[in-house]
C-alpha cells in the first residue's frame, strides 16, 4: 500500500471510530452525560510514521505497552517535529525496575497501570527526585476479570491503593481507574457485560469512601472490540488500536511471536510475555551502551 493510500485509510478509519465513540456518548443517560469520552490510539509495534498519519488526521493521545518502545517513539526527532502536541499513555505492565526510563518520556500524559502501593511510591519517588513543578497523572488498574493473567488490584484491594496515592504520593495525582476486560469479545456473554459494570461499582465504592465526587475519577475500560458498550455504561477512555492501524506488525524489526496481540492490553498472553522479554533485553542494551 502506498503512503497517501496509507494516509487515507487511517484517517477514514480513525474517523469513523471517533464517530462511534460520539454516537456511543449520545446514547449515556443524562447522568453520564458530563464528559466528553477521550479516544487513545494504540500505537502498539506501529512505526512513527503511522502515528505521524494518525496524528495529521487530528488524533492526539496514543497509547504504548512497552516502555523501551514507548520511550523511542517519543523521542523520535520526526514525532517530535510533527507532533508537538501530542500526549502519551503508557498502558502495559509497568516493573518497578522501568520506572527511571518511562519517567523520562516526553510528552507523557499519564500512566495508566499503576497497580499496587510499591509500584504508586517508586513513581512518587522518581517524579519528586525530578522536580518537576506538575504532578505525574496515574490511574490504578484494577482487575476486574479475576484472571490470573491479568495485571491490577483486586476490585477488593482499590480503595486502599487510591487512598495511599491520594495521602501518600503527593509527586503524583491518580485521576482515574483502568481495567482491561477478559479476552471474550462477545457482548452478549453476560460476565463480559458484568466486567464493564464492576468498574463503575469499583469507582462508586471508592468515591463513596473517600469522598470523592464520581466525576473527578476517570473510567478507562474498552477496546476495539467493545468501547462503544463501555462508553455507553460510563467509560471515559477508550483504548483502540487495530480498527485504527490494522492489524501488528513486530516493532522495531524485531520478529513478531505467533499468535501475537492485535490489539491493546492484553498483558498475559504469551506472545506479549515474549514481548516483555525482548524490551528487558532492549534495556538491558541501552544500559551498558
Amino acid at each position: 500500500m502506498s503512503g497517501s493510500s496509507t494516509n487515507f485509510a487511517i484517517a477514514r478509519q480513525l474517523k469513523q471510530v471517533c464517530d462511534k465513540v460520539q454516537a456511543a456518548a449520545a446514547r449515556r443517560p443524562q447522568h453520564l452525560q458530563y464528559s466528553v469520552p477521550r479516544l487513545v490510539a494504540v500505537s502498539k509495534t506501529k512505526g512513527t510514521d503511522l502515528v505521524i498519519e494518525a496524528y495529521n488526521a487530528g488524533q492526539r493521545h496514543f497509547g504504548e505497552n512497552y516502555v523501551v518502545e514507548l520511550y523511542e517513539k517519543s523521542n523520535d526527532i520526526e514525532i517530535q517535529d510533527h507532533c508537538k502536541d501530542i500526549k502519551w499513555h503508557f498502558i502495559g505492565r509497568l516493573q518497578r525496575n522501568k520506572v527511571p526510563k518511562i519517567l523520562e518520556v516526553p510528552n507523557l500524559f499519564v500512566i495508566e497501570t499503576v497497580d499496587s502501593e510499591r509500584l504508586a511510591k517508586a513513581l512518587n519517588d522518581g517524579w519528586g527526585r525530578l522536580k518537576k513543578t506538575e504532578t505525574l497523572q496515574v490511574m490504578a488498574q484494577v482487575n476486574t476479570s479475576g484472571e490470573g493473567n491479568k495485571n491490577g488490584c483486586s476490585p477488593q484491594d482499590t480503595t486502599k491503593l487510591v487512598q495511599y496515592i491520594r495521602e501518600k504520593c503527593p509527586s503524583i495525582s491518580l485521576i482515574g481507574l483502568m481495567t482491561i476486560g477478559s479476552f471474550d469479545h462477545d457482548l452478549n456473554n453476560q460476565d463480559k457485560k458484568r466486567e464493564l459494570f464492576s468498574l463503575c461499582a469499583v469507582r462508586k465504592e471508592v468515591c463513596d469512601a473517600l469522598n470523592i465526587s464520581e466525576k473527578d475519577l476517570e473510567l478507562s475500560m474498552g477496546m476495539s472490540a467493545d468501547y462503544e458498550h463501555a462508553i455507553e455504561v460510563g467509560s471515559t477512555n477508550v483504548r483502540v488500536g487495530s480498527t485504527i492501524f490494522g492489524d501488528r506488525g513486530p516493532p522495531h524489526g524485531k520478529t513478531a511471536p505467533a499468535g501475537a496481540s492485535t490489539d491493546s492490553g492484553k498483558d498475559g498472553s504469551d506472545a506479549n510475555l515474549l514481548m516483555n522479554k525482548m524490551e528487558s533485553l532492549d534495556l538491558h542494551h541501552l544500559a551498558v551502551n
